[in-house]
């Protein structure tokens, strides 16, 4: 059996160690394929501190240049990790790519990846090649009729799984991934959230398994309740009740008591977070260019091709904007390409200079219009149109339901609900300023939105 990596600087798995050494987490997998019942991506705050919220994406050439002037400002750095926002395992290639490129340059960083383990025992020979040396598995139950009431649906390939069904399949690939890691040598913690009146009298048993299988440290975490899940009327577990739960399990396992609920973008010591104070610098990057022209695009959906003003669900086609050749001068036009339409843009669409654009700066310019999938696909038509922009790092709209913002923001596109001319609010955008200036207002959606949820929402 491989040699088991030293523990004693990672802050997670050493209590001692979170006093001296930090850990930065690597937001490159913005995809999940497993719905917890506890889980809602969809809010991101600077101040809020839960897994699954990042103040951005970074693909894996970004993520090894954010890590490096992470370490300029921070050299207590001593762990990378990708926590998310999504699941690594969903985003194997990138998480992978992001390990190739991370052990290039820095060998003797430790390395740690969070996951649920659906995805994990097809890519194991994989990570341990790559270098990782930990890991953290959140496994909830070990009996799937109590797994059963923690996951609203698992989705392995292209089939998605409810219920029983689906409770059965996460373990059996939980386990799996769990003894395959400690085979390789490589640490593992199990992370268990602790769910009043539906897991918290399991949590002995949680830990006997896990513990028999090689894992050396448990983390018992009290539900973090939150707006628009299924579990968010779940009151939070008591103090003394969490105090239960690690006696019980700590007879068979090492307990962890310090956590933090760290985000996915989480940067720092674990009593010193840095992940607010370094979020611009995450943006930065996230919008730099990583040398393969990723995500240089901006889609936006306009009912005649001047404002931002049209609902996702109702759009046939969108626009396909990106920054053109520089303006000869202030007020100058600007030299774009040619319309999907035919027609030339010799002077754009919009009206004035983009905010904070200077002479001799590139401008936005109107590359294409693409035509959006069929409606009446179900989650299946956001996932197409999700591919079809797979080179846009954003789109622009008067308004989107939820369930296409939350697909389209796993495969890393943020949804941008905005008002204003095309032009304006797509050059705040490539330039990475503030749009709140163009936020759409309330009732200004158009008539033939879908209100009851279905497939136009």
């Amino acid at each position: 059996m491989p040699c088991t990596p030293d523990t004693t600087s990672h802050p997670c798995f050493t209590e001692k160690a979170a006093q001296s050494c930090g850990r930065v987490h690597l937001p490159v997998a913005p995809k999940c394929n497993v719905l917890c019942g506890y889980c809602n991506r969809k809010y991101d705050c600077v101040n809020e501190s839960r897994p699954g919220v990042t103040s951005g994406v970074l693909t894996p050439a970004q993520a090894a240049d954010y890590l490096d002037r992470v370490l300029e400002r921070e050299p207590a750095i001593r762990v990378a990790g990708i926590a998310g926002p999504g699941d690594p395992m969903a985003n194997a290639a990138a998480t992978l790519e992001t390990l190739r490129l991370i052990r290039q340059r820095h060998p003797d960083m430790l390395f740690c990846l969070s996951s649920n383990g659906l995805g994990m025992p097809p890519h194991l020979d994989a990570l341990a090649a790559n270098g990782v040396t930990h890991a953290t598995l959140t496994i909830n139950a070990v009996d799937p009729d109590i797994s059963a009431r923690l996951y609203t649906w698992v989705r392995d390939g292209k089939v998605v799984w409810r219920g029983r069904p689906a409770a059965e399949l996460m373990l059996e690939r939980q386990l799996t991934a769990l003894t395959g890691l400690v085979r390789r040598g490589i640490v593992v913690k199990v992370n268990t959230i602790l769910v009043p009146g539906i897991n918290d009298g399991h949590v002995e048993q949680v830990a006997e398994r896990v513990a028999a299988l090689g894992a050396t440290l448990m983390n018992i975490i009290p539900l973090h309740p939150t707006h628009d899940t299924p579990l968010a009327q779940v009151a939070e577990p008591s103090p003394e009740a969490v105090g239960e739960a690690r006696r019980l399990a700590g007879a068979h396992i090492r307990q962890m008591t310090h956590c933090r609920r760290c985000r996915a973008d989480a940067v720092g010591l674990l009593h010193h977070d840095r992940s607010r104070e370094l979020a611009p610098l995450l943006r930065e990057c996230a919008q730099k260019d990583d040398g393969a022209g990723a995500r240089p695009f901006v889609a936006v959906a306009t009912r005649e091709g001047m404002l931002v003003n049209q609902h996702l669900g109702e759009a046939t086609r969108l626009q396909i904007w990106g920054l053109g050749p520089a303006r000869s001068g202030k007020g100058g036009t600007t030299t774009g390409g040619r319309a999907a339409s035919g027609r030339d843009d010799a002077k754009g669409t919009g009206s004035g200079d983009v905010p904070g654009s200077t002479a001799g700066m590139p401008v936005p310019v109107l590359l294409e219009e693409r035509a959006t999938p069929r409606p009446g696909c179900g989650p299946e038509r956001w996932h197409a149109l999700a591919d079809m922009l797979k080179d846009c790092r954003a789109v622009l709209t008067a308004a989107c339901g939820e369930s296409p913002r939350a697909i389209l923001r796993e495969h890393g596109i943020t949804v941008t609900e905005c008002a204003g001319i095309v032009e304006d609010v797509v050059g705040a955008v490539l330039a990475g300023l503030d749009v709140n200036g163009f936020r759409a207002r309330k009732g200004g959606v158009s008539k033939g939105c879908c209100r009851g949820g279905g497939d136009g929402c």
